[in-house]
């Protein structure tokens, strides 16, 4: 593998390796099985996904998100967010910026650090849905803001076994054969807190921008939020949800949050042992 060049971005607790693919030299189908070795922690750079940019004929880029097991997610909200702020400081697109996904075109503005971005309305809306893990039955909401999510209304955020259930109803039968990712909130005020166990990662997550967007959702319509709301993941790092409720669903939907760079490097061939 000859050298390739690339940045590492963080924005809400998640980290991504992103490639400037514009000349097409990088083969996609070759990158793809070299990206669980790419993103392991200690071993490697390390990130929960890495993301091609590439030229595009309808917006100011095109973009391939992977997710840290190699397999390609239709969209990441943070993942979005720290792409639309390399594409600006590498004056590859201007500060109101359209790029291309597998769910659509997508809008963002990048203002300093700080970068919101537009995601589609909810595909689909389900509540109180009932999962069977174990000879007991889960209850929780179900909702795709552009991948899937099951949100569970957790009063025990700190002690939620996170990984050990959120993986059972990750595989459950009733969401294969894609799977979902799976929220746990704690509303309180116009504050959701959240743990995420998120699909392609396999495990917990410090942050999911779909699954913060996922969460205001969830909770306003039980009662809870309004928009804005402020979403607080286990990074830390606050996420503000925008939205309009409009009949059974909801428009104008927005993530926002602060973007940072962390270093320009380039991966060897040592790097995917």
């Amino acid at each position: 593998m000859r050298s390739i060049e690339f940045y590492k971005l963080t924005g809400g607790g998640n980290d991504f390796i992103i490639i400037d693919n514009r000349d097409g030299k990088i083969d996609v189908d070759k990158l793809r099985p070299l990206i669980p070795r790419i993103c392991r922690r200690c071993y490697s750079v390390g990130a929960d996904g890495l993301i091609l940019i590439e030229e595009s004929d309808r917006a100011d880029f095109r973009w391939h998100f992977f997710n840290s097991d190699g397999s390609e997610a239709e969209m990441c909200g943070n993942g979005g967010r720290c792409a639309a702020r390399l594409a600006y400081l590498l004056g590859m697109a201007p500060e109101e910026l359209v790029f291309e996904t597998a769910v659509g075109l997508v809008s963002a503005r990048v203002n300093g650090r700080q970068v919101r971005i537009s995601l589609p309305p909810p595909s689909r809306i389900e509540q109180g849905v009932k999962v069977e893990i174990g000879g007991e039955v889960v209850t929780g909401d179900f909702i795709n803001t552009g991948v899937p999510h099951f949100v569970i209304i957790a009063e025990d955020l700190e002690g939620v076994d996170v990984e050990g259930l959120g993986r059972k109803i990750r595989w459950s039968p009733e969401f294969q054969p894609a799977g979902t990712n799976v929220d746990f909130i704690f509303p309180s005020g116009e504050e959701v807190r959240i743990r995420t166990y998120e699909r392609g990662v396999e495990g917990e997550t410090l942050a999911c921008g779909t699954g913060a967007v996922a969460a205001a959702l969830i909770a306003h319509l039980h009662g809870y939020t309004t928009s804005p709301t402020t979403v607080i993941p286990r990074s830390k790092e606050p996420l503000t949800v925008h939205y309009r409720k409009e009949g059974e669903g909801f428009t104008d939907l927005e993530l926002e949050g602060e973007v940072r760079v962390i270093y320009k490097g380039k991966l060897d061939e040592e790097a995917i042992w």
